[in-house]
């Protein structure tokens, strides 16, 4: 029981440091558009204000998901606030990463670049705000879908927020040479997507089944980027934020 907590919160961690790529980079571009002697401060209060949001967000959900007596019943079955939380989480997570598998492959470069239009420190930390919100739903919902362990959440978020704060610049510069992973990462949500609706019916998916998936699949990623390494170079994908060097963490 103990390796099987270690295997899920070392996943999660992975996992939530993969799909937060997003969001630093957002923070970074938006960062961008302060003064020099601002930019670190703002992209810090950044971070720390995901993590926030990201622990308020799971205190709520997880008083919600106590809430299992039945509110309503649709032909013989019960649903409780506990179970339409994990489908309603279970549907966002798989509409989520099939739009952005889509767009990474035929959407529109730096589409929400675009729509920055933040100057001053207040305005760049509230946008900053708006958007870690955004970004924390579905990373929540990812952490219910691998873990029954509330504690095992709260250690897995701010694990990835101080890796961020440390190692933002390593990670991102990683998955742009492997965007492999980053699809990988988004089949990953459609799999906790899918079980989570089944959870919401009441047919639990054991947790042993999407490590080893999830394991499996990451293992196989892994040789062959191992076997092609000089032999290929990787597909560009789309991404919602523009990626240029002056914008990047330094």
């Amino acid at each position: 029981m103990e390796f099987e907590i270690i295997i899920s919160l070392l996943s999660l961690v992975a996992l939530e440091a993969v799909l937060g790529i997003d969001n630093v980079i957002f923070i970074s571009i938006i960062a961008a558009k302060l003064p020099a002697d601002q930019q670190m401060k703002a992209r810090q209060y950044g971070l720390v204000l995901a993590g926030v949001m990201r622990i308020g967000l799971l205190l709520l959900i997880s008083l919600i998901m106590r809430l299992d007596k039945d509110l309503f019943v649709v032909y013989g079955e019960g649903f409780s606030g506990k179970e339409l939380v994990l489908l309603a989480g279970g549907l966002f997570l798989l509409y989520k990463s099939s739009t952005e598998i889509y767009h990474k492959m035929e959407g529109e470069e730096g589409d929400q670049s675009k729509q920055i239009k933040a100057s001053s420190f207040v305005e760049v930390l509230t946008q900053i705000l708006i958007m870690d919100m955004v970004f924390s739903i579905d990373s929540i919902i990812t952490a219910i879908g691998m873990v029954r362990e509330v504690w095992v959440m709260y250690v897995a978020v701010i694990a990835t927020v101080i890796l961020m704060l440390v190692a933002a610049e390593t990670i991102i510069s990683f998955v742009n040479r492997h965007p492999a992973f980053k699809m990988l990462a988004l089949s990953f949500l459609l799999l906790i997507g899918f079980s989570l609706v089944s959870e919401g019916f009441g047919l639990e998916i054991p947790k042993g089944y999407i490590y080893f998936s999830m394991a499996f699949s990451l293992l196989v990623d892994v040789f062959q980027i191992r076997m092609n390494k000089s032999k290929s170079t990787p597909v560009k994908t789309h991404e919602h934020y523009q990626q240029t060097e002056d914008r990047l963490l330094s």
